[in-house]
């Protein structure tokens, strides 16, 4: 146990000697974490890179949605993925608090359980724009291809697109492919449900082994929700361990048509809502 204990301190030392208030460049997230795979441990930290990316991870506890905010350490320019209408004065006060210029504001899909913050921040922040896939059947300031990027400063998201939970879902992948951003397509140990809004269980599984698990595998996997206080996974650790996306197709088809979940209470007034909140009557 000392042993461990003293590797994982030697490992993790970038990290434990920052302020936690200013998370800039300093920590090379890909070695350190083929490190941490190889040596048996694991543990997951907010996240530095030695290209200067300020990232910070949001929770909304109701809908269990996460929200991540990534900005340039140099120029402050900020990207919001997946902001939610609940949380939009708490996101804010944390981008003023660090001084960052908030650019874009992009969703991962039009979500089921939550209504987007997307909205209400361009009424807050002058010359926000808002982005969402061309597939998604809503309307935003930028409409979302496959290979389309999102600029914040020097650094970038590419767009992958991941349908199957819908039509409209991508994936937003950081430059050096270190991080990525999966919304409901890929979830840590599961996947976003495949039995409404477009929902087809064959795509998102071509989805998730043809965009996801081609990134790197010490690549950290940032899912849209967790129910069980999970926060980042791996592509090394869900191709090995998740449970449904691990098995064949066939099996993968026939545990999604058995999983008989409830649909969200809210379902109708929350796709209702953030269709509008993405539409142009708000840009």
């Amino acid at each position: 146990m000392a042993l461990a204990a003293s590797r994982l301190k030697a490992l993790l030392s970038p990290v434990l000697h920052c302020k936690p208030t200013r998370l800039f460049a300093r920590y090379n997230v890909a070695a350190k974490t083929a490190q941490l795979s190889k040596s048996g441990l694991r543990l997951y930290c907010v996240r530095m890179d030695s290209t200067g990316v300020l990232f910070r991870q949001l929770f909304e506890p109701e809908s269990c949605t996460y929200t991540y905010l990534l900005a340039d350490a140099d120029t402050k320019e900020a990207v919001l993925i997946d902001p939610v209408l609940e949380t939009v004065d708490r996101d804010l006060k944390l981008i003023n608090e660090l001084g960052l210029k908030l650019k874009v504001a992009a969703n991962t899909h039009c979500h089921a359980d939550h209504i987007t913050g997307s909205g209400l921040l361009k009424q807050k922040v002058f010359g926000l724009k808002s982005a969402i896939s061309k597939n998604s059947g809503a309307t935003a300031d930028i409409m979302l291809s496959d290979g389309d990027t999102i600029s914040f400063g020097k650094h970038s998201l590419t767009v992958r697109e991941t349908p199957g939970h819908t039509d409209g879902c991508v994936t937003y992948v950081t430059g050096d492919q270190s991080m990525a951003f999966t919304g409901d397509a890929l979830l840590i140990r599961g996947c976003g449900r495949t039995d409404f809004q477009q929902g087809c269980s064959q795509k998102l599984y071509k989805s998730v082994h043809q965009r996801i698990f081609t990134l790197p595998g010490h690549c950290l996997l940032y899912p849209g929700h967790d129910y069980k206080g999970q926060t980042v996974s791996t592509v090394d650790e869900e191709t090995k361990f998740n449970p449904r996306l691990t098995k064949p197709l066939d099996e993968f088809v026939k545990i999604m048509n058995n999983l008989n979940l409830p649909k969200p209470a809210k379902i109708g007034t929350v796709l209702f809502c953030s269709y509008c909140m993405n539409s142009r009557k708000y840009q």
